[in-house]
Formats: C-alpha cells, sequence, structure tokens
C-alpha cells in the first residue's frame, strides 16, 4: 500500500508545478487526495481534516443506490430517511442535523434556502465522478453551515485522449430501471464529458397504519443530464465550467393529514411533487508567477419544488436560487509558509406560494489561513469574516497542529469555529417563524491519530467534541427559539487493509450527542454505526459484501418514543464478459430485516416507516472503444 499511496502521489502537481494543465481533472480520478478541505490539491494525510473520498471505481465496486447509500458508509456519518427514495433523509455528521453540514456540488452550495435540506437524495449516482466527506467544521473555508462537516460532489469529468461512450440499463425490484448514456473525451488541451440518466421505480408502501389514501405505491421518477468542459488556453490557463441537472417526479405518503381551518379536521392526502435540483459553474484558474496561483468561480443553483394534492386542489410552490462568486489566491511565501487567501459572495432569492416578509440576502465574506511547515511539526492557522445582510459580521477561527510521531504515525490536535444561519422558514414562514432569532454557533475540538500499520493497513481515528449554543428548536409554541444548547461526544474509526486478496474498509463511529439542558439523547443519533464493505477481484470476475450495524436511537428530543437497532446485509458481484461489456448484479438487505429510522403519528399511535426490504438488481454496461 505504501509503494502504491507513493506512486499516486508523484502524479500529482507540486507547488513548483502548477502550472500542469487539468491538474483538479487528474486529480478527481486519484484515491489518495483530496480537494475540498482547502479547495486546493493535497495529499490526503497532508489534510487537517478528517476525509473520506469515494472515486468513480469506488462507486462502480461498491454500486450504491444513491448518494446516501455510498454516504451511510462514511464513519460519522448516519443516514435517517423518512421511507423511500423519494423523501427527505436526515444527514448527521458527528450528530449534527442536516442543516448544519454544508453541501456542494462543483463548489457551489445546493442547499435549499428555505428549509436547508440539500435534497441529495435527488442527485444520479450515475452523474457523478468522486464525492468527498469532511468530518469536522470547516467554516475557516466555506463559512455558515459547515459545522458538522462538508460533503462535495464532483460531475464526471472527461478522458485525455480520444472519445469513450458509455451506456447502462439496469433492472431491479419494485419495477425499477435505471438507463444512463453519457460520452467523454479529448486531447492534450480540452476534455469534456456529456451524460443523462433516466430512473425510474414504482415503489413500495411506506407506512403502516394510516389513510386508505397512503396504502399506494409511492412511484419515483428522476432525469439527470450533466456536462463538465475544460480548456488549457496555455501552461498556465485554464477555463471550465460544470453543469448538473436533475428534476423529476416523486411520491410519497402523508399519515399526518392535511389541516382543514374550516372544519377544524385532518383530511387525508395523496401528494407528489415535482423537482428540480441543479447547479452551475464556471471557472478560470491561472498560474500568475512561479508563487503565486489563482483561481475565480462564478456559480449558480437552483432548488425547485411543486407539490400538489390529488385529493384536493392544494399546491404549494418553493423555490430557491442562489448565485455566488469565489476568489481564491494560493501563494507560496518560501519553502516553509504558505497562504490561502480569498473572498466568497452570495445571495439567496426565494419565490414561493407562501408569502415570506424577506426574500433574499446576500452574504460576503473574506478569509486567510497561513500553513508552516517545519521538521518536527507542522501548524495551520485560519481566520474568516462574514458580513451577512440579516446578522452583521461573525468571526471564525481554526487552528491545527500537527506532529509526526514517526515517519509512519502522525497526531493531529485541532481547534475550531463555526455557525449556521437561520432559514428563510426559521424567520419569516407564516405563523410558525421567529424573525428575532439569532445564528447557531459551535466550537469543536479534535485530536487525530493517522497510522500506516504496514505495507497493506492503514488506521485513521478521531476523538472530537463539539459544543453548540443557541441552537435553533422548536418551542412549546410551534415557533423556532434560541433556547438550546448541545454538547457532542464523539469517536470515529476507519481501518482499511487488504487481506488474502480483499480489500476491506472497516468504518467505525460512537457518539453521544445530549442536550444539555435536559440530558435527553438528540434526537433521530445512533449511538454506534459501523460499516463493513469486503471486495476481491478474480480475474474478470468481482464479488463484494457489507454489512452495516445502526444501534438503537429515539425519534424524539423528550426520548420518549425509541427506534430500534438493526444490522443489514448486502451482496453484490461483476463479471467483465468482454473489454467492453461488464454485467452487475447486486442484492440489499439480502436477510429481508424490518427498520425504521423514523416515526410518525396516526390515530394519537405511533408507527415506523418502512424501509427497504429486500431489494435486487441486475445492470449491464458497455463501454465500447471508438
Amino acid at each position: 500500500m505504501k509503494l502504491r499511496l507513493a506512486l499516486t502521489l508523484s502524479l500529482l502537481p507540486t507547488p513548483d508545478l502548477l502550472a500542469d494543465t487539468f491538474e483538479r481533472d487528474q486529480a478527481l480520478k486519484l484515491p489518495d487526495i483530496v480537494i475540498s478541505a482547502n479547495r486546493q490539491v493535497e495529499a490526503r494525510n497532508d489534510s487537517s481534516a478528517a476525509n473520506t473520498v469515494f472515486t468513480r471505481d469506488d462507486i462502480e465496486r461498491l454500486q450504491p443506490a444513491s448518494v446516501t447509500d455510498l454516504l451511510s458508509r462514511v464513519p460519522g456519518v448516519q443516514v435517517a430517511p423518512l421511507g423511500g427514495r423519494g423523501s427527505l433523509p436526515g444527514i448527521y455528521i458527528r450528530g449534527t442535523k442536516s442543516a448544519q453540514s454544508l453541501v456542494l456540488v462543483d463548489g457551489q452550495r445546493i442547499g435549499n434556502a428555505t428549509s436547508g435540506d440539500s435534497n441529495l437524495q435527488r442527485l444520479n449516482i450515475h452523474q457523478i465522478e468522486r464525492v468527498e466527506v469532511l468530518r469536522g467544521s470547516r467554516s475557516v473555508i466555506y463559512g455558515a453551515d459547515a459545522v458538522g462537516g462538508v460533503i462535495q460532489i464532483f460531475t464526471r469529468r472527461g478522458n485525455e485522449q480520444g472519445l469513450q461512450p458509455r451506456l447502462h440499463l439496469g433492472f431491479g425490484s419494485q419495477q425499477t430501471w435505471e438507463r444512463s448514456l453519457s460520452l467523454s473525451g479529448g486531447d492534450e488541451q480540452t476534455r469534456f464529458n456529456l451524460g443523462a440518466s433516466l430512473d425510474d421505480s414504482a415503489g413500495d408502501n411506506r407506512t403502516h397504519e394510516s389513510y386508505a389514501s397512503d396504502r399506494d405505491e409511492d412511484a419515483n421518477r428522476n432525469q439527470s443530464f450533466s456536462l463538465s468542459l475544460s480548456h488549457a488556453a496555455s501552461d498556465d490557463l485554464e477555463v471550465g465550467l460544470n453543469l448538473l441537472d436533475n428534476r423529476g417526479k416523486s411520491e410519497y405518503d402523508n399519515p399526518f393529514g392535511r389541516f382543514d381551518p374550516t372544519t377544524f379536521e385532518s383530511l387525508p392526502q395523496q401528494p407528489h411533487s415535482e423537482f428540480a435540483v441543479s447547479s452551475f459553474s464556471t471557472y478560470v484558474d491561472g498560474r500568475l508567477n512561479d508563487t503565486w496561483k489563482s483561481r475565480l468561480e462564478l456559480g449558480h443553483s437552483e432548488n425547485r419544488e411543486k407539490t400538489f394534492d390529488k385529493l384536493s386542489d392544494v399546491r404549494e410552490v418553493f423555490n430557491t436560487y442562489r448565485d455566488s462568486v469565489t476568489w481564491q489566491n494560493d501563494v507560496k511565501l518560501d519553502e516553509r509558509n504558505s497562504l490561502i487567501v480569498g473572498g466568497d459572495w452570495y445571495q439567496d432569492r426565494v419565490n414561493s406560494s407562501t408569502p415570506f416578509d424577506e426574500d433574499s440576502r446576500w452574504n460576503r465574506a473574506a478569509f486567510i489561513q497561513h500553513r508552516f511547515q517545519a521538521e518536527t511539526f507542522s501548524t495551520e492557522l485560519g481566520l474568516r469574516r462574514d458580513q451577512n445582510q440579516q446578522f452583521g459580521g461573525q468571526n471564525s477561527w481554526s487552528g491545527t497542529l500537527t506532529l509526526p510521531i514517526n515517519p509512519d504515525n502522525d497526531v493531529l490536535l485541532t481547534y475550531s469555529e463555526s455557525f449556521r444561519a437561520p432559514t428563510f422558514n426559521d424567520l419569516y414562514y407564516p405563523d410558525y417563524s421567529n424573525p428575532d432569532l439569532k445564528p447557531e454557533t459551535a466550537k469543536s475540538y479534535e485530536l487525530q491519530w493517522r497510522s500506516q500499520l504496514s505495507d497493506s493497513a492503514r488506521l485513521e481515528t478521531s476523538l472530537y467534541r463539539t459544543d453548540l449554543e443557541d441552537a435553533i428548536i422548536f418551542g412549546s409554541n410551534s415557533r423556532p427559539q434560541n433556547v438550546a444548547s448541545a454538547r457532542i461526544n464523539g469517536f470515529e474509526m476507519a481501518l482499511m487493509q487488504e487481506l488474502f486478496g480483499w480489500q476491506s474498509n472497516l468504518g467505525l463511529a460512537i457518539i453521544d450527542p445530549r442536550d444539555r439542558d435536559s440530558g435527553h439523547t438528540l434526537a433521530r443519533r445512533a449511538r454506534r454505526t459501523l460499516s463493513l464493505d469486503l471486495d476481491r477481484q478474480f480475474d474478470r470476475l468481482g464479488l463484494g459484501a457489507t454489512w452495516q450495524a445502526v444501534s438503537g436511537s429515539y425519534d424524539d428530543e423528550n426520548n420518549r418514543n425509541a427506534l430500534g437497532g438493526y444490522a443489514l446485509l448486502g451482496l453484490r458481484g461483476s463479471w467483465a464478459l468482454t473489454r467492453e461489456v461488464k454485467l452487475e448484479m447486486k442484492v440489499d438487505n439480502l436477510l429481508d430485516k424490518g427498520y425504521s429510522r423514523a416515526l410518525y403519528s396516526h390515530d394519537g399511535q405511533q408507527y415506523g416507516y418502512r424501509e427497504d426490504g429486500r431489494a435486487w438488481l441486475f445492470g449491464v454496461t458497455w463501454t465500447p472503444d471508438i
């Protein structure tokens, strides 16, 4: 493993070779680098952030059904769906809620400005080149929302030479169909990838006792389009653009019903939504001299949703739009000192059928981070100043001390500050909002140990604590308030090892997420999670298995409604018939385990949302040579 790591890193651009064309495009295909931590290419082991990386090779090997399926393998990340592919999942990084973690697509924020959710479940896995997960605050680099961590998704990238078409077809349980077609290619100056996907599923009934209208199968349809294009105008200048557009239709159950203000009764609904999640960015990346590299990005993202009810004339629209500009400069001062200096600006806009007192706001920021590399230690110190149109100024600090014990072991000590601004729903949703809310703030402390145990084994561990203040919760009057404080203690471990030809990845997380006032465990956070992937390639045959275990949790903040733990087993395989044709087969939840990650109330009783039982999928991928 050490030899492979050394060979991989030798292919990366060094600070003296920043003029190499397609630096990021090359790096996106490598497993031992990370880009998201500091918005620059660096070796994973040199990054101060605890991180997990999935390349396209990993995605094809693991055969995940969705981005959220992939994220459930990351230590410290929990996914709590409300039933079905089209439902909105809770994504908890180190015990923080969905709105307290930042989600990016090719550097652009895609979170919904009204709810704070990112709609990750609606991104098509076939249009994704790479997923990077940073665990722990990165507010100095990214500002608001990066409290628990950062998830960045990179769209598919082109090849170095020639043209490469790809066709994928899949069919599985619940009448699931997958169709994906793409074409990538390039030469020494230009690369591109153009892709489209269409997925359909008849779905399943996600509720137990409920209205008769909820007993139908909840179907989903997702169509996706992606485009990436990069061009090296010279050895020192690259320009490019990235586009990802996902849209479709999702049906879901509503066991709570629709409140009728005339009769004061709860009436059944049969809702569905038409959605669109899109991101566009363009950039200029240039080397100004031997020590100074600069990158300018312009971006636009949209999160649009229309909700309809087949049993009434109810129609709701929630559309949010975001424009952004980022300018970052990477400066090498000397052999031991380097700087990251830059600025951010973005503006959110809301267009909704529900009237909001305010429907737009901007945020601008400046940040600086210094890195010092000595023979026996290294440091990283950062400061960011955000100026928000509604909340004024906010400072974020971070610092990391890295101590190499020997060539195979590093210890890292980190302190970081972070914050989250209230969403438009928190502030202005009629009758259920509070315009006097303050931003949530957090302080985090972390100890990491990274060890190369042998040529074929690597261990990464983290021990951390996060203190949240002014946390926003809904009070007894159904309005959000800054009244909560939370303390999250946790331990994470990732062990990557090759044994008897099998590649194994083990992730373990233990957390204690508590409300500091009541002492209760935060809702829908399991205290223990474990994920194990085993894979081996036998010439043209690939075999793999996944085992995931999740302990019990509580569905409510008062810890009265318990959710049971569960364990899931999945098997997968692939067979390369020829150089151009590969067959794939997988079975998820092989033992048909029934489980729930969330509860709902109907007629005064609590029931669990159904999650998928045993599910299978067969696929074929054709990559002809032309």
